[in-house]
């Protein structure tokens, strides 16, 4: 029976024209717990394809809906196109985070629509499963044997890397160990819950948590704390107990040293570096590269940052300078995936390793995992959700367990490799503040600025 045009197009797959792909909808999805506050993003196409993206963690969702203009209409298949016209609206640290998901959200729609994976698109891949290093947190008061043992479980489990904290909280209540402005140390335990101002609290309790807030982001070199002898014997314990534990065949990171200043840091380093420390990490801003390279020069621990930085350009002077050994760039910071294999390609042609930071949902996860695959002189990639029972639920179409024997699989599925999102696990941890998935946006639609840097 002879059929139309029109009716033909019923039965065939529409989704090989991505010439014809257009951009018809952005919504999101606030979910804590993951095991940080995230936004989830959906990207809708007029082909049925829908492209999934994330706002890293303390990032408002704003940041991304004001971009939903700038998009509407566009082939989502011209990634760098409309990454150009948007990167102006990112920033460093959080502030990135919308760009950086609606980066992610088009290379998901362009592998779709061309039936590849991510990686594919980016070169290829350098190899077939990424390293995961596995961070791990004890909460509370606790020794170095206590984490060595949390870590040892984390090695049961097939990692081959790992990462711990070792900050100057271990200090806080013990005489002798930190020398700082009388009152100042209490002052910041007291405001180290900070985490977040809710829309609820009154002006009072508004004030109260912007103290706590201005207390916990005092640069390392205006707090004026120290590290006296007897807080670096401690702290050199706590490392000498955890590698009797897990013993010296494992690489182990540090991370979260708190807001010292360079001098403390180098001391800290000289007496850790004995315990074959793969890297110490964010010990300074890293805005402040000429720190970094006195850093870098003082000690034998490989040093590390770059979880906050925005863009290729601004990971430069800290490469040229000497000042790290190894970058630890955030897929939701960097600018994404493209840029973020950019990143690590500079880095190699000053002999420098890349390790990512990921502590965040499925979605950013496989970002990172694509990314890294097409990275030759990538390291580990974080993971830091290990004892969250539910993360990988959030999601379908990639293989359970996701990381397997510490490592990742790559994907050979189009896009990231993730089917769906599964609003029911959502919708379970949904952020009180934001208490719908996926809701209208449309007065967003319009939103407009003269955007043009140069007259």
């Amino acid at each position: 029976m002879d059929r139309s045009y029109e009716e033909t197009l019923q039965y065939v797959n529409t989704n090989s024209r991505p010439s014809e792909l257009r951009i018809t909808d952005m919504r999101v999805a606030d979910i804590v717990g993951a095991p940080m506050h995230c936004t989830l993003v959906k990207i809708y196409t007029n082909q049925g394809l829908v492209g999934y993206g994330e706002v890293r963690d303390g990032a408002d969702r704003k940041f991304i809906l004001s971009l939903k203009s700038r998009i509407l209409g566009e082939n989502p298949c011209n990634i760098d196109k409309l990454f150009r016209r948007i990167k102006q609206f990112g920033g460093h640290a959080r502030q990135g985070g919308g760009v950086c998901g609606i980066e992610l959200a088009l290379w998901d729609l362009a592998g779709k629509a061309y039936g590849i994976p991510v990686y594919q698109m980016l070169g290829g891949k350098f190899r077939d499963k990424i390293r995961i290093y596995c961070d791990t947190d004890i909460e509370g008061k606790h020794t170095g044997i206590e984490m060595g043992k949390a870590l040892k479980k984390r090695m049961d489990k097939g990692f081959t890397f790992l990462k711990m904290d070792l900050g100057i909280d271990l200090l806080y209540d013990e005489p002798g160990a930190l020398c700082a402005p009388l009152g100042f140390v209490r002052e910041l335990k007291a405001a180290s819950s900070y985490n977040s101002i809710p829309r609820n609290l009154d002006m009072n309790q508004r004030i109260a948590r912007n103290r706590d807030y201005d207390m916990n982001n005092v640069p390392h070199p205006f707090t004026g704390i120290q590290v006296t002898e007897h807080g670096f014997d401690i702290l050199e314990q706590y490392v000498k107990d955890v590698r009797s534990v897990i013993g010296w065949d494992i690489p182990l990171a540090i991370d979260h040293f708190g807001h010292i200043g360079v001098e403390s840091c180098i001391k800290l380093a000289r007496r850790i570096e004995k315990y074959n420390i793969a890297w110490m990490e964010d010990m300074i801003p890293w805005q402040l590269t000429s720190q970094y390279v006195r850093l870098a020069n003082s000690c034998a621990v490989p040093i590390c940052t770059g979880e906050d930085i925005y863009l290729k350009e601004n990971f430069r002077p800290l490469l040229e300078a000497g000042g790290v050994s190894v970058i630890h760039p955030d897929i939701l910071t960097s600018g994404g995936i493209l840029e973020n294999k950019k990143i690590g390609d500079m880095a190699q042609e000053f002999g420098v390793a890349m390790a990512i930071h990921m502590a965040e949902s499925p979605i950013a996860c496989m970002a990172a995992v694509h990314s890294a695959a097409a990275t030759e002189n990538f390291l580990a990639q974080e993971f830091h959700s290990v004892d969250i029972p539910w993360w990988e639920d959030m999601v379908t179409g990639l293989p359970r367990p996701l990381v397997d024997n510490g490592y990742i699989h790559v994907p050979d599925k189009p896009g990231l490799g993730i089917d769906e999102l599964v609003d029911e696990v959502i919708m379970e941890h949904i952020h009180p503040d934001y208490p719908g998935i996926w809701l209208p946006t449309e007065e967003w639609d319009n939103d407009y600025s003269h955007d043009r840097l140069w007259s």
